[in-house]
């Protein structure tokens, strides 16, 4: 522990061994050498510049009460446990604050002394007023004084770094906040790898103007040529708010060069401490999205979550351990991981033990369609919020295999959701999908059905039941950006199933915000929450996008192929129902779906039909139910000769847009 004290005191002061008369104890006593001459010169203006024998006794009488004061509010104010080599505005603050406050004592004691038989201690009020400045603008200019020695060591020693060739000739896109921020934390490392040579910003204003020293030397379509002239060998993007049509135009100018470009992480990964601005990272996919960042209502959802057990299904999935993370956040009093996956439950296990050390956690290994185990784990922990993120969402393979669809995301839904009733949860959320508009698939038809269920257990139970619609989430398991990048890593050819296929995608981060979010909204229950989603990606413009970022030529060292539009799937998805109306909530990016509900004999004639169809593991019973009770849906049913046509009709227009593709310019 001595061992820490004394490394922390060293970073605190100046490194070099030359300027250790800026060391604190000499700072203290320098600082009481400038207010004793503040003090001392105050009084020659206030006696027409001549100090008699007499004045400078009294000066000499006056000047310890007057220093004792001074560096009383010196400490008072927090003045000597701010670090001079960093000062700033705020910093500066701090000293005004302790001038106001010496003043302030000072001219008191000048007026309360005068009725007592203090004369020789009563301080005229010009030499308080003239002092007061001067004294410590004299500590001002101390501190500044010392941050220049210490950046004269610092860049003497950046310069001879340079000189051993370690430091990369580094242009920066953005001189804003975070690039500002972005060169004061380079120029204080000596162990950074860059030599920044520039700013590059589009705001003409900023132009031939200097942040932190450093030159604004152009806009963005200078940088072809500044990157030849100054032997840039890579480019920053430190932009405060990009959006990603912003972040593409520099990627591909940043391409044709050519020259390596990386990104500060985004503004809302630092606010959350999960990285730093100088962990520079590889411009990825997400960044060409363009997806802001959620502003969450945090009061509402710590009332919502704070100090309650919790319970997430699904944990260990892509969706269910980033609301698990998000959870944590909000200190809840216990969460429960209910998850099939041994393998699943203990990365998920591990992340939040590390992560959040004092928070209890229970992994619990079940499947949520086994009604002992679930009622078991209800008995014993009975949870206060359950988000509800088990299911089964791979399009092609509940196509294959619509019975285990009914069985995880119909049955097992009602199962649990009858307990957390039973037992009287506050809030059951369910995370359902936007395949379950008007769906064509045995997917989306389930999560279709599952909302419905959802909505008749709000009127047989106290608790909220509500579901949260929404896309793809970017990079969960099973998606095409995990696909995309394990088939470019290969070097293989991209599968894209159809040239113009669209999807909705967010981030996992931000779908598990608002999730939380929703779930904290809910008024009455039986809602049907539905994310803004932004504008549908081209999943084409998605794959060659990956391609360029991984630093290949699209088409040329990375082939894309088409394979055809797969059983159950559509060429673009959608987030509300024909009729149906979008009501705002307090959250700019949540709404209510107003989607009428189905009777209580409606909603046991669908759930006795598909408990008999999945008893009978009968697949076409399945479907024909979807298309009964569903009017939207339209579910077809498959045999053999039918896949087989479709795939002969599928591989034939995948042929002829393959061949067209290969006629686009490159």
């Amino acid at each position: 522990m001595a061992l820490d004290k004394r490394q922390m005191k060293q970073k605190e002061e100046p490194e070099s061994s030359k300027f250790w008369f800026l060391r604190r104890p000499f700072q203290f006593l320098a600082d009481v050498i400038v207010l004793s001459a503040a003090f001392f010169i105050a009084y020659l203006p206030a006696i027409n510049m001549r100090l008699g024998e007499f004045y400078v006794d009294t000066a000499l009488r006056q000047l310890p009460l007057v220093v004792l004061v001074q560096l009383s509010a010196l400490f008072l104010v927090g003045a000597y446990s701010l670090i001079w080599r960093y000062v700033s505005i705020e910093d500066i603050k701090v000293f005004i604050k302790a001038a106001a406050i010496s003043l302030v004592v000072l001219l008191l004691l000048r007026f309360l002394l005068i009725f007592a038989d203090f004369d020789l201690w009563q301080i005229p009020v010009s030499v308080i007023l003239i002092d007061t400045m001067m004294a410590f603008g004299g500590l001002l200019a101390l501190r500044i004084l010392r941050r220049f020695f210490y950046e004269l060591d610092e860049k003497n020693r950046l310069t001879a770094g340079r000189k051993r060739g370690m430091r990369k000739p580094t242009l920066i896109v953005g001189a804003g906040r975070m690039g500002a921020t972005l060169v004061k934390e380079i120029q204080g490392r000596a162990d950074s790898d860059f030599d920044v040579r520039g700013f590059v910003d589009d705001d003409a204003r900023k132009v031939g103007g200097s942040v932190n020293r450093v030159k604004v030397i152009g806009g963005t379509d200078r940088l072809p040529k500044l990157v030849h002239e100054l032997d840039i060998k890579q480019v920053v993007l430190a932009i405060d708010h990009a959006n990603g049509k912003d972040i593409r135009r520099i990627m591909d100018i940043c391409s044709s060069i050519p020259v390596k470009a990386q990104i500060v992480p985004s503004l809302d990964e630092i606010a959350h401490g999960r990285v730093n601005v100088t962990r520079l990272r590889d411009v990825e996919i997400e960044d060409l999205l363009g997806r802001e960042p959620v502003e969450l209502d945090d009061k509402n959802l710590h009332d919502f979550l704070s100090g309650r057990t919790v319970m997430v299904t699904g944990a260990g999935g892509s969706i269910g351990s980033e609301l698990v993370r998000q959870i944590s956040n909000y200190r809840p009093k216990k969460i429960l991981l209910v998850e099939r996956s041994e393998y699943m439950l203990f990365e998920i296990g591990r992340d939040v033990s590390k992560t959040f050390d004092d928070l209890e956690y229970v992994p619990l290994i079940a499947d949520i369609s086994d009604e002992p185990r679930m009622r078991g784990i209800f008995t014993e922990f009975r949870p206060e919020v359950v988000f509800h993120a088990a299911a089964h969402k791979h399009v092609p393979l509940m196509e294959q295999n619509p019975v285990e669809a009914i069985k995880n995301n119909v049955l097992a839904t009602r199962l649990v959701g009858s307990l957390a009733g039973e037992f009287g949860a506050k809030s059951f959320v369910m995370i359902s999908t936007d395949k379950a508009v008007n769906p064509t698939s045995v997917m989306g038809a389930s999560k279709r059905i599952a909302e419905i269920v959802v909505q008749d257990l709000n009127q047989t139970y106290a608790t909220k039941f509500v579901a949260v619609r929404f896309g793809n989430v970017l990079g969960s398991a099973g998606s095409v950006v995990p696909i995309f990048r394990e088939q470019i890593e290969k070097g293989e050819p991209i599968t894209v199933t159809h040239p113009e296929m669209t999807r909705y995608f967010m981030t996992i981060p931000e779908a598990s915000q608002l999730v939380l979010q929703a779930g904290a909204l809910a008024v009455d229950g039986g809602e049907i929450f539905i994310l803004d989603m932004g504008r549908p990606v081209k999943i084409l413009d998605l794959a060659e996008d990956m391609i360029r970022l991984s630093g290949l030529v699209p088409y040329e060292e990375i082939d894309i192929q088409f394979t055809g539009i797969r059983d159950g799937e559509k060429l673009f998805e959608e987030l509300e129902i024909t009729g149906e109306h979008l009501l705002k909530t307090r959250h700019p990016k949540i709404f209510i779906g107003k989607i009428a509900e189905f009777s209580r004999t409606q909603v046991k004639a669908i759930l006795d039909e598909f408990s008999a169809a999945a008893a009978e593991s009968s697949e076409s019973r399945i479907r024909s139910a979807f298309n009964e009770f569903l009017p939207e849906a339209s579910v077809h049913q498959v045999d053999q000769q039918t896949v087989q046509e479709r795939h002969q009709t599928e591989n034939s227009s995948s042929t002829a847009a393959n061949l067209k593709l290969a006629e686009k310019p490159t």
